[in-house]
């Protein structure tokens, strides 16, 4: 007699039907738990369908393995498997065109966020116009002879710039003398022995003594020219 469609056997039954797999009852149980089945219900139903002849079993020593039964599904022919193969590959290219396609929208989304708002343009244009007007602004006093750094400013900031370069030079010099006694001597790799001091000269951060004093010789220069 088949199950009725609401009892914990058509329930099982249809469950073993739609996994067609070798399957114990604790297997059936913990797919079957949104149903509130327990365990002495699912065992019940699997026994009374495998007497039933509803679906097979076999015994492995204390244990049953249930399967849906067998005769019940249509077998393709090959013919028919081929025909499905190639329904699948044909899927498979609409699943991979859809991906592709997804993959562009979401690019094009993220350039298009990346975007400024026109709140946020507007906000940046006028930041840029300030700025261009106070660069104009100190333009057209430049323009007009105005002297925005007093000579006595000037001179200052030029002394104590002369200071800090003879200090830098002084430090070189002593530094050289130190490094040269120390190592006339010394076995060691010169450049290792650096880095392992943990020194560092003006070029190794990018810094040259020269450059910064043709800073200087060419303001000279150009005071001795006006």
């Amino acid at each position: 007699m088949p199950a009725k469609s609401d009892s914990a056997e058509a329930v099982v039954l249809s469950f073993v039907n739609e996994q067609n797999r070798p399957l114990n009852s604790q297997n059936v149980a913990d797919a079957l738990q949104k149903y509130n089945l327990k365990k002495a219900a699912v065992q019940k139903a699997l026994d009374i369908l495998a007497d039933s002849r509803q679906i097979s079993f076999k015994e492995y020593g204390k244990q049953k393995i249930y399967l849906a039964r067998q005769d019940q599904f249509k077998i393709p022919n090959n013919q028919e498997l081929d025909q499905m193969k190639n329904e699948n590959n044909k899927l498979q290219e609409e699943i991979n065109s859809q991906k592709k396609a997804i993959s562009e929208i979401e690019a094009e989304i993220r350039a298009l966020q990346s975007n400024l708002t026109m709140e946020e343009i507007w906000s940046k244009q006028a930041k840029l116009q300030a700025e261009v007007c106070e660069m104009e602004e100190k333009l057209g006093k430049l323009r007009d002879g105005v002297v925005l750094v007093k000579p006595e400013d000037k001179k200052l900031i030029e002394e104590a710039f002369c200071e800090k370069m003879n200090q830098w030079r002084k430090r070189k010099r002593i530094f050289k003398d130190l490094w040269d006694a120390i190592t006339e001597n010394s076995p060691k790799n010169m450049k290792e022995f650096k880095e392992e001091l943990g020194l560092e000269y003006d070029e190794d951060v990018g810094v040259c003594l020269q450059s910064y004093a043709e800073l200087v010789n060419g303001n000279k220069k150009r005071r001795r020219a006006d």
